[in-house]
Order: C-alpha cells, then sequence, then structure tokens
C-alpha cells in the first residue's frame, strides 16, 4: 500500500465521522483482533493504540488518527480482503504502523498495561 493511499485512510475527519469511526471501532475490534493476533506482530501496540483512541484526554488529532486507522482495521473488506490468509491483514499492518508511528507520544504507559492485560485475559 502506498503512501497516498495511506495518508487517504488516515485523512482528519469531522466530529461526526469520528464518533461513527469510534462506534465501528468499538463494535468490531475484539473480534478483528482475534482473526489478526497471529498475522500482527505487533498486536500488543494495537491494542494500546485502542485504549489509547478511546481515551478522551488523548488529544483530538491523535483520536482521529487512531480512530481512522483502527475503523480500516476492523472492516472486513478493504484494499486487500482480510479472510485472504497470509496476505488479508498486509495493507491493514500498514496503516496501523503509520498510526502508530504519527501518535506514538500519547500512548501512555497505562494504555499499555491496558493493552497487556486485556490480551492476557483474551489469551489469543
Amino acid at each position: 500500500m502506498n503512501h497516498s493511499k495511506i495518508d487517504d485512510v488516515l485523512k482528519p475527519a469531522g466530529q461526526r465521522e469520528d464518533a461513527r469511526r469510534e462506534a465501528d471501532v468499538r463494535a468490531g475490534f475484539w473480534r478483528t483482533v482475534r482473526r489478526a493476533a497471529r498475522q500482527v506482530p505487533f498486536i500488543e501496540e494495537v491494542v494500546a493504540g485502542y485504549y489509547t483512541a478511546l481515551d478522551r484526554q488523548t488529544p483530538l488529532r491523535a483520536r482521529g488518527t487512531l480512530l481512522a486507522a483502527l475503523a480500516y482495521f476492523v472492516m472486513p473488506a478493504d484494499m486487500i480482503p482480510d479472510f485472504i490468509v497470509g496476505l488479508g491483514f498486509t495493507d491493514d499492518v500498514a496503516v496501523l504502523t503509520a498510526a502508530l508511528a504519527a501518535i506514538r507520544g500519547n500512548i501512555r504507559p497505562a494504555h499499555r498495561e491496558m493493552a497487556r492485560e486485556a490480551l492476557e485475559d483474551a489469551e489469543l
């Protein structure tokens, strides 16, 4: 996936679009994490990003970037459909990597701890 497509996915949206993305992420995140856990090598960082996105203390721009990336992640039919074994999450990995790199400073130790605990509880 090239940079311009990633930029399109992560482009800023308005408050209404961010709210829609948040609802989509809340509805499909854990189901997608279970399917992607073995294919996304930094799944703990993705889960920490999830908690960062839902944290109202996270700056709006960082929340928006994360919600866009996570909404793309939970969408089953994206550039490369997620059900294609071995390839399905490669585009998601590119988008998530870009988003997490852009907001890395906003992921707090508490978000990382919640991610570790959630993944331990989920026994993925």
